[in-house]
């Protein structure tokens, strides 16, 4: 995955970043307030020796040098602690004072600091000042030759002792830029995680490489599409029909050498949007001047007369078992040339009512009636119903929702098509996420309907069309044709 992708997860899952960020903040914020405030006292000596002549200053220098580190060695030494634990008994064992003292050797000098920090800043400053005495005094004594001459090394105080004003510890501003730094690469860490885990689909490129077609159309969020689905009226001109309108152009022109007449539209699973997108296909062909027939083959749970605001009491499986003929029940919807053919009665047994002769026998002759014909079909993966009627169909257009189905479920359903040969002209993203950039465009650049243009009454359970009206006399000719 390159750099922008990762990149993508971390926005994708920000609230995973924010939340990790404020832990990490409280911790550190608990962890500054419980801690106990502790204070530093420092001291620096100075190392020198005599030096005569200027090749035997360089050489003192770099013995010198050398003997600084054996120094710092010695201010943690155990004799060292124990001449300050008597000299100056503050209720400190010897192991207690050396853990305390710290040393700090500056490089190529002859320089040697020592700190003690304690949680008591006069006890800090009373053992440094001690140190300093007796650290001088145990130079003195080990460097002091067996003859009794004077030592060739002296150490001076040249700093301190002092002790800080404020604690050296807790730090709260930062441990605080500690804890948001902490936290907000444990964030990012956890959101690249959480998104490479997520089996979701996420985006069209994805959706793309499981199904293996291509990727007709990207279908927009609108939070108003759930009481009105149809892109009619008011949503007519929204960035959502113009996806839709998209979509139908790149139909028409998937497969120019063989097009297809007859489509199913299914999904994999229920309420990913099919039957909604079986229905504004419809309607953006009909506006395109197609003479179009729909057809609700999802006979176990039927929406298409519900949303276009028709009665589907009686339909296509009234006219599977011979009860009717099809020029009786179909129905015009509105004023464009739409035609609807409802479910009807919901049969005992749909996978064998819709895989029957009857029903090849019917999209035959509707397929000469309409110049297309949309087939709303059952999800794939629920029942065998959508496999049934997408191989009598010329092809196949499968609508998968962002965010709800699983990239194991959306290639399930593509090999449930491939494995029965059926023709899957491609796929469609519903309820996508489109950049604001995206949007803007459009709103910028969408025709503007005028005040006074007519509108359709609304219809029930989201059906915006309720000015649908059943046809009695008012069919196609090709209809009229099948029903004598």
């Amino acid at each position: 995955m390159s750099i922008l992708g990762y990149l993508r997860l971390v926005r994708r899952h920000w609230w995973i970043v924010l939340v990790t960020v404020m832990l990490t903040l409280g911790v550190a914020a608990l962890v500054t307030v419980r801690s106990v405030p502790r204070y530093q006292a420092s001291v620096t000596f100075f190392v020198t020796t005599a030096s005569p002549g200027v090749m035997d200053a360089y050489q003192g220098s770099l013995f010198l040098q050398q003997r600084v580190k054996s120094y710092a060695d010695l201010l943690t030494s155990d004799r060292l602690a124990q001449s300050v634990v008597a000299d100056a008994p503050l209720g400190l064992t010897a192991d207690q004072v050396r853990g305390k003292i710290s040393t700090d050797v500056l490089p190529d000098k002859v320089l040697l600091k020592a700190s003690v920090t304690d949680t008591n800043q006069t006890r800090a400053l009373k053992l440094t000042e001690t140190l300093a005495a007796e650290f001088t005094e145990l130079v003195r004594k080990v460097e002091t030759p067996a003859d009794g001459k004077a030592p060739p090394i002296k150490i001076e105080v040249v700093s301190g002792p002092r002790v800080t004003s404020s604690p050296v510890s807790p730090r709260p501003a930062r441990n605080l830029v500690l804890g948001g730094l902490l936290g907000l690469l444990a964030g990012a860490a956890l959101a690249v995680l959480r998104g490479m885990a997520d089996v979701r689909m996420r985006d069209a490129v994805a959706l793309q490489r499981v199904t293996g077609s291509p990727l007709l159309g990207e279908i927009p969020f609108e939070a108003g599409a759930k009481a009105a689905p149809l892109i009619v009226g008011d949503a007519a001109t929204s960035v959502r029909a113009e996806a839709v309108r998209k979509l139908r152009t790149n139909l028409r022109f998937v497969d120019v050498h063989e097009p297809a007449r007859v489509i199913a539209v299914t999904s994999a699973l229920q309420g990913e949007g099919k039957t909604t997108m079986a229905c504004n296909i419809a309607i953006a062909l009909a506006e395109a001047g197609w003479r179009v027939l729909l057809i609700d083959a999802d006979l176990r749970r039927p929406k298409a007369a519900d949303y276009l605001g028709l009665d589907g009491g009686v339909g296509l499986t009234d006219v599977l078992v011979g009860d009717v003929q099809v020029g009786d029940v179909v129905q015009r919807w509105g004023e464009k040339s739409l035609l609807v053919l409802p479910s009807g009665a919901t049969p005992p047994n749909p996978s064998e009512l819709l895989g029957s002769k009857a029903m090849a026998d019917l999209l035959v002759a509707l397929r000469e009636s309409a110049d297309i014909v949309i087939i709303d079909t059952a999800p794939l993966l629920a029942v065998t119903d959508g496999v049934v009627v997408a191989v009598q169909a010329d092809g196949a257009l499968l609508v998968t929702q962002q965010g709800r189905t699983s990239r194991g479920q959306v290639a399930a359903a593509a090999r449930a098509l491939s494995s029965v040969s059926v023709r899957l002209l491609g796929c469609v993203l519903n309820m996508a996420k489109v950049g604001k950039a995206d949007a803007y465009q459009y709103e910028t650049y969408k025709v503007v309907v005028p005040p006074a243009a007519p509108t359709v009454p609304t219809g029930r359970v989201g059906a915006t069309q309720r000015g649908a009206q059943t046809v009695v006399g008012d069919r196609t000719q090709e209809l009229t044709r099948l029903s004598r």
